[in-house]
């Protein structure tokens, strides 16, 4: 529920940065206040899902806020856009494609695209997947129903692994990966794939997911190395890693540790090339830092994993793989300083706010840095829109 709060409260304007940086570095203009157009909109479609975002966190649980609050913001935003609510009467668009940058072109042509002869799709059959996705996954969640218990109940154990105190368990058919693999399945009848269409599906999805495997593959038991590094388990009495670099974190930040643990987050993130697995390697470090410092620890946990999601942003296979599918693949650097820019308001705005929760309001560092970025915000959106006033109308193509 914290990492819900936390996320909304942030990710309120990011929809209008999206938009602002859609126009500034893409437009025909370069102007980052035709961006500014839509902020009413905007806005609506972040609360579109934030709202139903932080609903769901408080009524079912971890597992469903991304999938079900991004689902149904989805489908209000879809819906208002359709009937023309809060959207500017002005449209926008790019430039001609032959005015566009090179850093732009990758080697996936639209039109080219569109003349492949595929069969029609409705749009009932386009979503069903993610719809059986979110439906599956709240049957075998809600805890009065019975597949539940049954789901959970088939587990793989390994106890006192290689002579060791370390055990550690496995639920197989209650992961969130077996849900996907039903729902892929169920998909080839649905969309009533042909067996080459499906052996392709998996040439690409394999080859887009390698490299980010053979890091995981390393990476996971890394982290239980990380993490199981304490006295029990060593014969020099030294405490675990992640102990050893809290108390490192306390002596040097104090009391302002909270402020700055969502770059922690996105640090491993970016590292690890996952939130998953910066939230396995930190975590305990960050419950372990704030328990010494006497903050929240729950709060600053969930910083951290708010840290780590702002991280997904500019984490490298994350970017490789978003360039691999729409074919722009060697201007990754292009992107990642464009990405950052967000990335870097995300941990600010996070950071700040996790203070202010630990810590109250008051002359402290979480509210001075909080209306220092909302001044940086409205000076900004104050320049952009002077700027946008006395630039010249955009010539139409009747005066061309």
């Amino acid at each position: 529920m914290r990492v819900a709060v936390l996320h909304a409260a942030a990710g309120t304007l990011v929809p209008l940065f999206m938009v602002c940086m859609l126009t500034g570095f893409f437009g025909r203009n370069r102007s980052f206040g035709e961006g500014l157009g839509v902020w009413k909109f905007a806005l609506f479609a972040a609360f579109a899902m934030t709202i139903p975002y932080v609903t769901v966190a408080a009524l079912l649980g971890p597992e469903f806020p991304s999938l079900l609050g991004g689902l149904i913001g989805l489908i209000i935003v879809v819906f208002a856009a359709q009937r023309g609510f809060l959207v500017p009467r002005e449209p926008w668009d790019f430039g001609p494609r032959s005015e566009w940058e090179e850093d732009w072109m990758g080697n996936v042509d639209p039109e080219e695209e569109l003349a492949i002869d595929r069969p029609n799709m409705g749009l009932l059959r386009a979503w069903t997947p993610y719809l059986l996705v979110a439906l599956i996954l709240v049957l075998t969640r809600v805890p009065q129903l019975p597949l539940q218990e049954f789901l959970s109940g088939i587990a793989i154990e390994w106890n006192n692994i290689f002579g060791t105190e370390i055990s550690e368990g496995l639920q197989p058919f209650y992961l969130p990966g077996f849900v996907f693999l039903v729902v892929i399945v169920s998909t080839y009848f649905i969309h009533r794939m042909t067996r080459q269409q499906i052996a392709a599906s998996w040439r690409i999805a394999g080859g887009q997911i390698l490299g980010a495997g053979i890091a995981l593959l390393f990476a996971l038991p890394l982290v239980r190395v990380f993490i199981n590094s304490g006295p029990e388990f060593n014969t020099t009495g030294l405490e675990s890693m992640p102990i050893t670099l809290a108390e490192g974190a306390a002596a040097l930040a104090g009391n302002e540790w909270p402020f700055f643990a969502p770059w922690i987050g996105a640090l491993g993130a970016f590292i690890a090339g996952s939130n998953t697995v910066s939230n396995l390697t930190f975590a305990l470090f960050q419950f372990a830092t704030a328990e010494r410092i006497g903050a929240i620890p729950e709060i600053v946990v969930a910083v951290q994993a708010v840290g780590g999601a702002a991280g997904n942003m500019i984490t490298v296979h994350n970017v490789v793989a978003a360039s691999a599918t729409v074919g722009l693949l060697g201007r990754e650097g292009a992107l990642l300083r464009k990405t950052i820019i967000p990335m870097t308001y995300y941990c600010l705005i996070s950071g700040s706010l996790a203070y202010i929760w630990v810590n109250g309001i008051g002359l402290n560092l979480g509210t001075i840095a909080f209306l220092l970025l909302a001044a940086v915000l409205v000076v900004a959106v104050l320049a952009i829109r002077r700027s946008a006033a006395r630039a010249p109308a955009p010539e139409s193509e009747t005066t061309r």
